[in-house]
């Protein structure tokens, strides 16, 4: 299940169910204070037999001035529950028949207890309930999603033979034309839809499961000297130790090659791209032309240049986000950017 549908899930589930078990504790609430009204009038009914009877095992019994207290009434202080009754052919006094405080309050927790109990059946059931209905109030969107991605698959599939073609034919028409600077721009934007392919690929993959132990010093090593070849004017630092990830070695990898890309692609004649890791902290380090707007680099679509299309960093952020690492950066206009990868959820 990917993360948008986790979200999803838990969303409903937690929606349904807090509606529900708030609905059913206020009723449970008002059940309670219903029954409680119910148990004062059992009792009082149990001392009204008492006062016939005198045989109270619960109750206790005393003689009070007749005139101090109203009769067949129950009366609730901090020591006891009591009511008073009339005395046959007594004119001062009446009878009190009381509970004490200490066996009120344990028939009150047997009430609670048992209350409690249903309570507790009851949020049970409306949490199995909340999780059946979020499943199936999730079944349109993951079909949707599932269509989706099944149809950008194909799509990115259906692209190989035509972008094959042409950079058949782009290479054949250079050989015959010699250097032509409109042949390179058309080599330049092929280049930049099968970066745009890759990127998709790797967004489309799962890459919470699919984890495999590697060397960080190992791998900026090779996609520097990959990047490196494209881009001879800039001058490529790795200042990295040995180190052991556990994480998607592909989502990782598109996420290192689309920094070092920008990082090169923006950046001056002569200029240099430094790569170091201090304190689980993985930085990207270039002397470009900076970011007027750093807060917006990661949002779908916008870029301060006219090359590319302004995808490649949203991108970024979401394969971060799968893989638990925490980017950020730092930028300075003609100065350059540092991209920060904070990699301590995935070193071994």
């Amino acid at each position: 299940m990917k993360k948008v549908e986790k979200e999803s899930l838990l969303k409903s589930f937690f929606l349904f169910f807090l509606s529900q078990t708030l609905l059913v504790g206020a009723l449970f609430i008002l059940n309670y204070q219903k029954e409680l009204q119910t148990l004062d009038a059992r009792i009082f009914s149990n001392m009204r037999l008492c006062s016939f009877s005198l045989k109270c095992n619960d109750f206790g019994l005393d003689f009070v001035p007749k005139k101090k207290y109203e009769l067949y009434k129950l009366y609730k202080d901090n020591e006891s529950l009591s009511a008073y009754f009339s005395i046959p052919n007594s004119k001062k006094n009446s009878l009190k028949v009381y509970l004490p405080k200490e066996k009120y309050m344990q028939k009150v927790e047997i009430l609670r207890k048992s209350l409690f109990v249903d309570f507790l059946i009851v949020v049970a059931i409306i949490g199995i309930l909340s999780f059946l209905f979020a499943l199936y109030a999730l079944s349109p969107l993951r079909k949707a999603l599932h269509v989706t991605e099944e149809f950008i698959k194909d799509i990115l599939h259906d692209f190989n033979t035509p972008l094959a073609t042409l950079r058949l034919n782009v290479s054949m028409l250079g050989r015959e034309t010699g250097e032509n600077p409109k042949i390179h721009r058309i080599e330049k934007s092929v280049q930049n839809i099968l970066n745009l392919q890759a990127n998709l690929r790797a967004y489309l993959q799962s890459h919470a499961t699919q984890k495999e132990q590697f060397d960080l010093q190992k791998l900026l090593k090779e996609r520097v000297a990959l990047i490196q070849s494209n881009y001879q004017y800039v001058h490529f630092t790795v200042e990295v130790r040995p180190l052991s990830l556990h994480v998607n070695k592909d989502a990782f990898t598109r996420i290192i090659d689309n920094l070092l890309s920008n990082a090169a692609k923006y950046n001056k004649k002569n200029g240099t791209v430094l790569l170091r890791c201090k304190d689980n902290i993985l930085q990207i380090k270039d002397s470009g032309k900076g970011i007027k707007n750093p807060q917006r680099v990661f949002e779908r679509f916008y870029k301060e240049q006219d090359r590319g299309i302004g995808i490649g960093l949203h991108i970024v952020q979401k394969l971060c986000e799968e893989t638990v690492i925490d980017i950020s950066l730092q930028s300075e206009v003609n100065k350059g950017t540092t991209f920060s990868l904070n990699l301590k959820n995935i070193i071994v």
